[in-house]
């Protein structure tokens, strides 16, 4: 488990009261990838290329999971039957797509937020890590924090945003002591992370105590280099979320 499964209640009676989106939404077609590059990486690092080790295998595990529903997604917009699941992530990806820059990424994070109950792994599989593709997740209707952002991760870029503008971000949460997953997306003024645990979008640079480890993308997996926690970087003002 990546990360400690924690919510508020407020957070808690918007999950009961929302419902999902509808079953019958409009499938969307393939979108022309959109990019800007008016930003430096993520939290401002520079990031190495790794080859080998538990998150390389994890990441490679998913995405290969990741390509095979394509497939289920394919059937869906050709209107061949399609999964229940599939239907409801596919109609929040189509929200995404009628909308443009922050409001698009916005309208991705709440409503995956939304769609979600928090729940540990060992809770929901019996294990302590286990990392599930978007349409494994909107089965059940649960996850814990990588499964929030792998679902945010393909959602984004099935709008048209391109690879190198959103990225899975590993982080250690010093509050906590456990490792995090958020969703990076670089828009015109920059950086902003997408994190379970809120509904805003945070700039990069106000989001504190953590230090950044690994960034995940189509490309693969980077280790930031000369990574310290956040809090000792730069001046952050506490509360900013």
């Amino acid at each position: 488990m990546l990360c400690r499964i924690t919510a508020c209640a407020a957070f808690v009676f918007l999950l009961l009261i929302c419902s999902a989106a509808a079953d019958e939404a409009a499938i969307p077609q393939p979108a022309t990838a959109i990019t800007t590059k008016s930003a430096p990486q993520p939290f401002g690092l520079d990031a190495k290329p790794i080859v080998g080790g538990t998150i390389v295998a994890k990441w490679s595990g998913v995405e290969a999971e990741i390509r095979a529903e394509t497939e289920v997604l394919s059937q869906c917009r050709q209107g061949v039957w399609c999964p229940q699941a599939a239907l409801r992530f596919l109609s929040i990806v189509d929200e995404g797509r009628s909308l443009t820059g922050r409001a698009r990424v916005g309208v991705i994070n709440r409503a995956v937020n939304l769609a979600i109950v928090p729940t540990s792994d060992w809770s929901q599989w019996g294990v302590a890590d286990h990392w599930s593709t978007p349409l494994e997740t909107f089965t059940t209707g649960r996850g814990d924090c990588e499964d929030y952002a792998i679902a945010k991760y393909v959602a984004l870029r099935a709008t048209g945003i391109a690879e190198d503008d959103v990225k899975l971000i590993v982080v250690s949460d010093i509050a906590t002591a456990e490792d995090h997953v958020v969703v990076s997306v670089r828009l015109e003024d920059g950086w902003v992370i997408l994190d379970n645990r809120w509904l805003t979008l945070v700039p990069d640079n106000q989001v504190w105590r953590v230090t950044p480890l690994f960034v995940l993308d189509d490309s693969g997996v980077r280790q930031f280099v000369n990574s310290a926690p956040v809090a000792k970087r730069q001046e952050i003002v506490p509360g900013t979320f």
